[in-house]
């Protein structure tokens, strides 16, 4: 491994270094050798991540080496060890001046970045490095808890509370183990990331957090997500130990905001009023066992709490004094009012919250939520206790002293913090009705008060203040650095603008002031939603697409604008001349969707046979925070404007008069940025951090398109990152746009020529880390490139690691897999599913050939027609805090056991399991799923019921209780849906009939099929029971020569089968010799008396009884065999799905593609149970060369092979049995129905 000498320290590098790279490490080392901040900016695709990683460990090395050389030197006194080395040599960095240094004294690196993903990432970039440092990465409970009692809880302060509890009484398995295992040498010498902790803690039965944090006192390096850092709850929960530390924040251009947040608070009448309801509950539960007690002592309270009712009581006169205090000030309902910070310890003190007795609350409430989270049974919601213990500890910060009065020591703590109270608009989106807990109070509109912290120079201060080394901030979008550091409100001595590594041939940089129509492009507020803009942004769209090759990213300002122009371009033609060459996919507000419309948008770019895809997003989205668009995935970006933060909104309004205020004051020595500049930064930074989507290496290229007139003033491209800057271009005329598009990409393909298109499947194998340059770099190694698709992952299931998965083979592309255990029985199994719970283990996603790829391809066509749409459902995904979750047809459960055909049972199955893992955090749906296996094995309803109650805690999951109903075996589905009648207050639908199994539905449809008529004339026959099937059956008398009416014999009628005339819907003409042209018929009694009435009216065939002389009614026109089954349909499924179906057969006539036809009358006929026999009918309109499919088919959807006597005779199997008998010639009635079906 090349190595280099950097500032007097040896750096091994797993390549040999750009120049770019050696200036940054340069810079890394100068920061830790002089103990400077710095802040650093290097472009995404340059190495930063693994330039730090090394520069850094390599300094720690450098810095172990010469105190080991000052103690060798010490005791040879004087005299060289080596003659050819003198000791001077070895240098001298570690004796940090005139402090002596010991081992102990050798920093800490602790390395921060804003998600788990992220850090997976530079846990991969470790592992290809030649340091093996000792690592730890901490997370929360709710990442790296594996017990499954407190995973099953949805609150993340409830899962604390829930711990702590079993940790102190060490009733947990998982914890007991921690301490024999924090030695183990394979967990000490290994880099594990939060997955692989997880996979370790779970294999050896050691609990994965408590053990990150033993790990943590002998790391090297720590690593955490850095809100840890800077939330002081969080630090002093995690005992992060920062004296003497490196603290470094990778991807820093989100720390600003961050720093900001962790220090606020809202407010909400809710939280006051579900306090308050927690609070009653206890004290009721404390006054019933008072009057139990003769003495109130705490000895003798049953229940092991450690404070009193008077304690309790004090706690709901706090709260209510706070709910009457906030709710006193007559706010006006639009603006709401301002206070200056020192306002928090006004208002609190009237609510009886001071310096003097926060500590006894502060214990109390954490007594009071510890007792109520650790009682068995319903859950008792105490978020708003917890909120207010956090604001406790966030308001009253120190202790005054005699150096620091307790006015002076508030008004510190205030300074950069205002007061806002303003009334709450949203209360009706609030989960009243599913919190049973909730009072009344809770109901009602009432104010929030808003505690914001306006300047992130607070928490670093607050940093800087408990004795670390340094802080290094870096990241690829930081500029404009000076504005940056300004806001920090501490020294950064040490600072870079990095160059990239890429050649100008490698990137194309326009600004495009007018579309193609000559319209200037704006999306300034006064113009961005007129028609003229939107529709001269969506020709410049469109055309660019056609010149940009494979992925195009479009980023709006806002998901509202984005919204609107993609609904004015689906009106006007726009959108559809993009899908036309891209197909469009849209960023969804919510998580829930994102992971399936990337990954639909990555098929579609990858499909050889497409010309890319365009993908829809927004500025400081999830898709322009991170994500790896490299190559042909991101060719090209466009932005269609600045965004701006919203003026209106409060708190940028604050925000901005908060910095004015600020620079006015002119501080000796302190410069802060003004409001309007502040607000400027935040567009820029956002549009900087788009923009660094589209070079993610050294070898790739690719356009960045500036849509926004704004764009050409030379204020606005200074805000531009320094690489960038040099090759930008104004253009006036849209013409020379394209022209110099098309030639920039002729020309880069040429040079750096596309490698042929692969699945994705094969991608995930292959993709480079996106802060690495990929030519020179072997980190596109296995090992890599598994860690990088691992990251991904992460950042796909678990945003904040809550949806993790706890399997190496659960990888999840898009619904391409439905529960992990299966994946091991696809083969033992190729039967195809005969009910639901074979169906969830042997869905089509489990057969042979590239199931993943086939399965993304089809989403990818699926989604981008949704995209298209601008689907209502993704804008209001996460309205009012809670997805709004939409049940579209195909997954609406009716009460029956029936089993849909293979297309239509699977993918209700996977868009039933879908909804519910979206709805649902990881660990609780993969404990339904496993409730369902285990269900299918041991057969015991009540079990499931048990697993199943998580989805009764909440009304928008109680009707994923009732889709379980689908999976439950006959024998026990009146016992569901008792129980979910009796849980929430509605039933599965429940019919006697879906208490049948198949077999017993069967027995009883023969056994009916065994009675007969008793009479041994005709004219007992029971003509309505025989009328409600549609067919007709025409009996004539001998003196009709108008329709040559013959009785056959007796011996000829009972050679007829009846159960197939009948199913099928079909007539039965019987003719006589002398009649072949209109073939009417008159059996005799012997004849009649054979016939099964049952079974054909269950087929509803029509017979008519008719006199010799009523020769008019005789006659069967040749369409009453389609129109009495088209009848039938119409009654079952409706006007809307019998055009489909009919549609379906004309275009089969047409075309004679099979599987066509089929997919469409399984899906039609599926749904429900009663129509089956439809499905069945429809056999007589299938071919002789498609029949032996076609009843397989119906094998595998009944589970059981149907007898030919089931299966209606087609149109060509009754004319090849006419014609076999001669000299009769019939014509079948069936196979004019291709023909004159449309026509009727």
């Amino acid at each position: 491994m090349p190595s280099l000498t950097v500032n007097g320290v040896t750096v091994n590098f797993p390549f040999a270094p750009y120049d770019c790279q050696k200036d940054y490490m340069g810079k890394v080392i100068e920061c830790l050798q002089k103990k400077k901040n710095g802040v650093l900016e290097s472009p995404t695709g340059t190495g930063k991540t693994l330039c730090l990683l090394c520069a850094t460990l390599a300094w720690r090395e450098h810095f172990k080496d010469t105190i080991s050389a000052r103690k060798i030197a010490e005791k040879l006194q004087g005299q060289e060890m080596f003659s050819n080395t003198p000791m001077s040599s070895w240098g001298t960095a570690a004796t940090d001046g005139a402090t002596p240094v010991y081992y102990t004294d050798v920093p800490k690196i602790i390395y921060a970045s804003r998600t788990h993903s992220q850090l997976a990432q530079v846990i991969g970039e470790l592992k290809n490095t030649s340091y093996s440092p000792k690592v730890c990465v901490l997370g929360s409970r709710e990442q790296l808890c594996i017990n499954k009692e407190v995973m099953r809880q949805e609150s993340n302060h409830v899962k604390v509370h829930m711990c702590r509890g079993m940790v102190s009484t060490r009733s947990c398995v998982y914890y007991t183990n921690v301490e024999e295992h924090t030695t183990d040498r394979d967990l000490v010498n290994s880099i594990l990331d939060v997955e692989d902790l997880v996979k370790f803690g779970t294999k050896q039965r050691v609990c994965p957090y408590y053990l990150s944090r033993s790990l943590k006192q002998q790391a090297d390096v720590i690593f955490m997500p850095y809100n840890y850092l800077l939330d002081p709850k969080s630090r002093r929960a995690h005992n992060i130990e920062l004296n003497g530390a490196v603290i470094i924040f990778d991807e820093a251009h989100n720390v600003e905001k961050t720093c900001e947040e962790s220090t606020s608070f809202d407010l909400t009448p809710y939280d006051v009023a579900s306090a308050i309801s927690a609070v009653d509950k206890l004290l009721l539960e404390q006054a019933k066992e008072a009057t139990v007690s003769e003495d109130l002592n705490v000895e003798n309270l049953s229940s092991g709490l450690k404070i009193n009712i008077e304690s309790i009581g004090k706690i709901k006169q706090i709260l209510l004094h706070l709910e009457a205090v906030i709710d006193s000030y007559d706010v006006p309902s639009d603006k709401g009012f301002t206070k200056a910070g020192i306002f928090i310890y006004e208002l609190l003190e009237r609510a009886q919250l001071t310096y003097h007795s926060k500590t006894a609350v502060y214990e109390a409430l954490e007594e009071i939520i510890g007792h109520l989270t650790g009682q068995p049974g319903i859950f008792l919601n105490t978020s708003g206790l917890q909120k207010l213990a956090d604001i406790i500890q966030l308001v009253f910060v120190g202790e005054p002293s005699e150096k620091q009065t307790q006015q002076q020591l508030m008004e510190s703590n205030t300074a950069h913090f205002k007061v806002h109270i303003h009334r709450e608009k949203s209360f009706h989106k609030k989960p009243q009705s599913t919190d049973v807990w909730s009072s009344s109070s809770s109901k009602k509109q009432g104010n929030i008060l808003s505690y914001w912290c306006f300047s992130p120079g607070f928490s670093m201060q607050d940093l800087k203040s408990q004795g670390v080394r340094c802080i290094i901030l870096t990241s690829g979008t930081l500029s404009p650095l000076s504005s940056f550091t300004c806001e920090m409100r501490i020294p950064f001595p040490v600072s870079l603008e990095n160059g990239h590594v890429i050649e100008r041939d490698q990137i194309f940089v326009g600004i495009i002031e007018r579309g193609p129509d000559g319209v200037h492009l704006s999306s300034a507020f006064d113009r961005r939603f007129l028609p003229e803009n939107m529709a001269s942004l969506g020709n410049t769209v469109a055309n660019l697409s056609r010149v940009v090759p494979d992925g195009l990213l479009v980023f709006f300002p806002s998901f509202p604008l984005m919204e609107k122009t993609l609904d004015f371009w689906r009106t006007n033609g726009h959108a559809e001349r993009i899908e036309s060459v891209k197909p469009m996919f849209v960023e969804p507000k919510g998580k829930g969707t994102f992971n399936e419309v990337i990954d639909g948008y990555y098929q579609k770019v990858n499909d050889p046979t497409s010309k890319g895809g365009t993908f829809f997003a927004v500025c400081r989205g999830k898709a322009s925070e991170g994500l790896d668009f490299a190559d042909t995935f991101g060719r090209g970006v466009i932005i269609t404007g600045l965004p701006f933060p919203p003026k209106m909104d409060p708190r940028v309004v604050l925000k901005m008069q908060f910095l004015d205020e600020m620079s006015r004051k002119k501080t000796p020595g302190v410069k802060y940025l003004s409001g309007q500049e502040w607000y400027k930064q935040q567009a820029f930074r956002a549009v900087n951090q788009a923009i660094g989507r589209v070079i993610r290496h050294k070898d790739d290229y690719g356009a960045i398109l500036l849509c926004d007139q704004r764009f050409k003033g030379s204020s606005a491209r200074a805000q531009l990152p320094s690489w960038v800057r040099p090759y930008v271009r104004l253009y006036e005329s849209f013409g020379n746009v394209i022209r110099d598009v098309s030639q920039f990409f002729r020309v880069a393909n040429k040079l750096r020529p596309v490698a042929e298109k692969t699945s994705a499947a094969r991608r995930q194998e292959t993709i480079c880390s996106p802060d690495t340059p990929s030519p020179a770099f072997p980190s596109c190694s296995s090992s890599q490139s598994s860690c990088t698709q691992k990251a991904k992952q992460l950042d796909a299931h678990l945003p904040s690691l809550k949806r993790r998965r706890l399997n190496e083979h659960s990888v999840a592309n898009g619904m391409a897999r439905i529960c992990i255990e299966y994946e091991s029985e696809v083969q033992e199994s190729p039967r195809r599913p005969a009910n639901l719970l074979d169906a969830l283990e042997h869905g089509p996603h489990r057969e042979g050939g590239d199931p993943d790829a086939a399965a993304g391809v089809e989403k990818a066509n699926h989604l981008s027609t949704l995209s298209l749409q601008c689907d209502k459902r993704m804008a209001d995904e996460m309205r009012g805090g809670k997805r709004k979750i939409k049940l579209v047809q195909e997954q609406t459960l009716r009460g029956s056991e029936g089993v849909s055909g293979d297309g239509s049972s699977s993918s209700r199955i996977k868009g039933f399991l879908a909804e519910m893992k979206r709805s649902l955090s990881q660990f609780s749906f993969e404990r339904i799923i496993q409730a369902l296996q285990t269900y299918k094995k041991n057969d015991e309803v009540e079990a499931l019921l048990a697993e199943a109650a998580v989805l009764t805690e909440d009304a928008n999951t109680h009707h994923l209780l009732r889709g379980l109903y689908q999976f439950v075996r006959p024998h026990h589905k009146k016992r569901f849906d008792e129980r979910c009648q009796q849980l929430t207050g509605q039933g599965c639908g429940y019919k006697p009939d879906h208490a049948l199994s198949v077999e017993e539905k069967k027995a009883l449809m023969l056994q009916s099929a065994a009675v007969g008529p008793t009479s041994s004339t005709c004219s007992q026959l029971n003509t309505q029971q025989l009328n409600k099937g549609g067919g007709h059956l025409h009996q004539q008398g001998p003196r009709a020569p108008e329709t040559a009416a013959v009785g056959p014999t007796s011996s000829t009628c009972s050679q007829l089968n009846t159960q197939q005339l009948n199913k099928g819907g079909g007539h039965l003409h019987q003719q006589g010799p002398r009649a072949p042209e209109t073939a009417a018929v008159g059996p005799t009694s012997s004849t009649c008396s054979q016939l099964n009435t049952q079974q054909l009216n269950k087929g509803g065939g029509h017979l008519h009884q008719q006199g010799p002389r009523a020769p008019e009614t005789g006659f069967a026109s040749k369409r009453d065999v389609p129109a009495a089954f088209l009848a039938d349909v119409k009654k079952a499924i409706g006007e809307e799905k019998s055009t489909l179906l009919f549609q379906a057969i004309q275009s089969y006539k047409k075309t004679d593609n099979y599987e066509e036809l089929v997919s469409t009358v399984v899906s039609i006929f599926t749904e429900r149970d009663e129509d089956f026999n439809l499905l069945i009918r429809f056999c007589m309109f299938i071919p002789t060369r498609h029949k032996k499919r076609y009843k397989e088919m119906l094998d595998a959807l009944k589970g059981q092979s149907i007898s030919a006597a089931d299966v209606p005779a087609s149109s060509e199997d009754l004319q090849s049995s006419a014609s076999s008998s001669p000299p009769f010639k019939t014509q079948s009635k069936t196979s004019s129905f291709f023909s004159g079906s449309q026509r009727k």
